[in-house]
This record gives structure tokens, C-alpha cells and sequence, in this order.
């Protein structure tokens, strides 16, 4: 049975930053949530992450990742050798993900399938708003999320207004 973590990181107060975070609270307010799905707003929090890692099979990073490839630029990125591949500066939280990452490699809870969902940012100025150009793209970063969480077997089914 898959048993999946997505995990949004980011600072809310600066801007794009956010966008990982305000991915995981728009699941959590759009969607029921099954119980083989759990989903984190991680925040910028580092180690404290660790403990929900252990029996996943799969972990979803959700954050603002600098591609290179413009503002609003959505990427996904299965990750072979996470510890590897964060060794690049490719996140404000590099160093956080880098840590966790190692800790759950070292207590054997890395999970096997590891994949990062990013959005270029534009702006990482104090604000509690998205850029035009993050705020347009953030719906393409949620349907490509829902798609590879159902893509595990996992159904997530919407939520119906009251």
C-alpha cells in the first residue's frame, strides 16, 4: 500500500516563497484527505520533519525552486540521490532538506521515491502575496501535484461547497 507524505516548505511572509506551503493548505482546504495521504506544512521547519518520513513510500517536496527558467516556471524533478542533488542551490531551504534528508538516510525512514514539485519565484521581498507571474502559474503546480499523487492510487476527491 503506498503511503505518501507531501511535504510544502517555504515562508509565508515572503512572498513567492510560500508557494509550497500555500499548495499544501489549498489540498488540505479543497480535497478530502485519505488516510494513506498525509500532507504538511512544513514551513521552514528543518529536523522537526523527520518523524513524519517514517513508513512513507513516497515524499512530494513542494517549494519555490530557482530553475533558471524564469518566474512562474513550474518543474518536477524525480530525485535519484536527493542528498546529492540538494547539494545544489536550488532552494532557500537547501540546508534544512539537506539535513532532514541525510538524518532519514542515516535512520533508514528515506522514503523510496523522493520528488520535488517547484515554481520559479519572482520576488522573496517581506509580502504576504505572490508575484503576477507565481500567482498565475500556481494552479498548473497543483493539477501536476494532484495528478502524481493519484498517479500512486491514491484518489483524492474534492471537496463539495455547503
Amino acid at each position: 500500500m503506498q503511503n505518501l507524505l507531501v511535504l510544502g516548505i517555504g515562508n509565508i511572509l515572503l512572498s513567492d516563497e510560500g508557494a509550497g506551503v500555500r499548495a499544501v493548505q489549498y489540498l488540505m482546504e479543497h480535497y478530502r484527505i485519505p488516510p494513506q495521504l498525509t500532507l504538511i506544512d512544513g514551513g521552514t521547519m528543518g529536523l522537526e520533519i523527520l518523524p513524519y518520513l517514517e513508513g512513507k513510500s513516497h515524499l512530494f517536496i513542494v517549494d519555490a525552486v530557482a530553475s533558471g527558467q524564469g518566474a512562474g516556471h513550474v518543474s518536477q524533478k524525480t530525485l535519484l540521490d536527493a542528498g546529492i542533488f540538494f547539494r545544489n542551490k536550488i532552494s532557500p531551504h537547501q540546508l534544512g532538506i539537506s539535513e532532514v534528508l541525510s538524518a532519514a538516510t542515516l535512520t533508514d525512514c528515506l522514503p523510496a521515491t523522493i520528488v520535488l514539485f517547484g515554481i520559479e519565484p519572482k520576488t522573496l521581498q517581506a509580502g504576504l502575496s505572490f508575484s503576477a507571474e507565481v500567482e498565475k502559474a500556481l494552479p498548473s503546480l497543483l493539477k501536476l501535484l494532484v495528478q502524481e499523487i493519484e498517479a500512486t492510487g491514491i484518489t483524492l476527491e474534492p471537496k463539495t461547497a455547503s
